[in-house]
């Protein structure tokens, strides 16, 4: 089956999709994302996501092309031509095409570039890892400073994850004078004598959607969360350790730097907080 993906207001085969070579997303890293879940046809935190779009935007001088009902249409219509059940949508904005590769931002007026496209995932939900946990390495967090703007500059987080996988694991978690800021694209977690711990909300980290809504579940549920942020020698003697993303929901981590957590195994904390989310971001979904 081929894939149909969304181009500026043109639904075409993923083969047909073309953006010049002086787009400033291609040539500048001038664009910003979001990638939401899609599980049993229906969209996780749309909205969340949308707010988001919208902040990383302005924060970069660029208006939301579309209204919520807009994008939304988008979205629905992307799921049912290619018949996603689980999966990924994926949505770019670039400050577009200014004729010729400049430093300078192109005059006001220039369209933006709108992508989005789908990624197939079946088994999204259950994913065996949740049930294994996963291994993960520290580096230095060498990014820029706005790392609450969801922009495409994602090559420093790739980099990373090769790391890990040379190293033989599955993820990374960065750190900056001393403490743990994130992970290569997902927020950090660690449980200590029930409670969880997970950095603070600022410019050093990405204002997840999945870490909103879990931190709001988790409280509502009587758990006991303290922002801040923690080193990798307090996450290795914690009892737990787990990140939430949008494609991930809730991943325990069993192993820090070599160091085993706990018992080695997924923690019952993580996996409550997995199963909450999910039952109640589908509960959610549009």
């Amino acid at each position: 089956m081929t894939r149909t993906v969304y181009l500026n207001g043109d639904y075409l085969p993923e083969a047909e999709a073309k953006v010049s070579i002086f787009d400033r997303g291609f040539v500048m890293a001038d664009a910003v994302y979001e990638v939401t879940s899609v599980l049993g046809r229906q969209i996780l935190e749309f909205d969340g996501h949308l707010a988001r779009l919208t902040r990383s935007l302005e924060a970069l001088g660029m208006k939301n092309p579309m209204d919520r009902a807009e994008w939304l249409a988008i979205h629905h219509k992307l799921v049912e031509l290619n018949d996603i059940d689980e999966g990924l949508i994926y949505l770019q904005v670039s400050r577009g095409n200014g004729g010729d590769r400049d430093f300078a931002y192109p005059p006001e007026g220039t369209p933006l570039t709108v992508v989005l496209f789908t990624q197939a995932k079946p088994g999204l939900a259950d994913n065996p890892q949740a049930k294994t946990g996963i291994r993960v390495i520290s580096i230095p967090d060498l990014r820029w400073g706005r790392r609450d703007i969801k922009t495409v500059q994602l090559l420093y987080p790739s980099m990373a994850k090769m790391e890990a996988k040379h190293q033989g694991v599955d993820d990374a978690w960065f750190t900056e004078d001393g403490f743990v800021t994130e992970g290569t694209s997902n927020n950090t977690y660690i449980v200590k004598d029930g409670k969880i711990v997970t950095r603070q909300l600022s410019n050093d980290i990405l204002h997840g959607i999945t870490r909103a809504s879990l931190l709001r579940y988790a409280a509502e549920a009587q758990m006991q969360i303290e922002e801040r942020p923690f080193t990798i020698a307090e996450a290795q003697a914690a009892d737990e350790a787990f990140f939430t993303s949008a494609s991930a929901f809730v991943m325990p981590v069993v192993e820090i730097d070599g160091v085993k957590l706990g018992s080695g195994k997924p923690g019952p904390v993580a996996a409550r907080l997995r199963e909450l989310y999910l039952e109640e971001s589908r509960k959610a979904a549009q």
